[in-house]
């Protein structure tokens, strides 16, 4: 059920339009052809607002396991979260949007 909203969405969803998922913050994005390659899907992870919206205008897009993995490494860094948590407490909060959209079960 899964891939056959995937080719679906693959098939007739708009150039850099958002899918839900089950998961907060977990998009399939369709990224349009270009040039020689053609439109494919993407995985877009994307803070949420109370509403399950993004929080921002663009996500982290990862096209492949590759990516995912190498996101990974970087991303469980403890140099980065030192950085981060510094970060933290220097700049201001933010405020919540809300919205709603329809979502994909993973």
């Amino acid at each position: 059920m899964v891939d056959e909203k995937l080719e679906e969405f693959l098939r007739n969803g708009k150039d850099w339009s958002r899918l839900k998922t089950s998961v907060p913050g977990i998009f399939v994005l369709k990224m349009p052809a270009y040039k020689s390659s053609p439109s494919r899907l993407a995985v877009e992870i994307n803070p949420v607002d109370g509403n399950g919206n993004p929080k921002k205008k663009r996500g982290l897009v990862i096209r492949d396991q590759e990516e995912l993995k190498e996101f990974l490494e970087l991303i469980q860094n403890d140099k980065l979260k030192k950085l981060m948590a510094e970060i933290d407490q220097i700049n201001p909060k933010k405020k919540e949007q809300k919205g709603s959209e329809e979502v994909l079960e993973i």
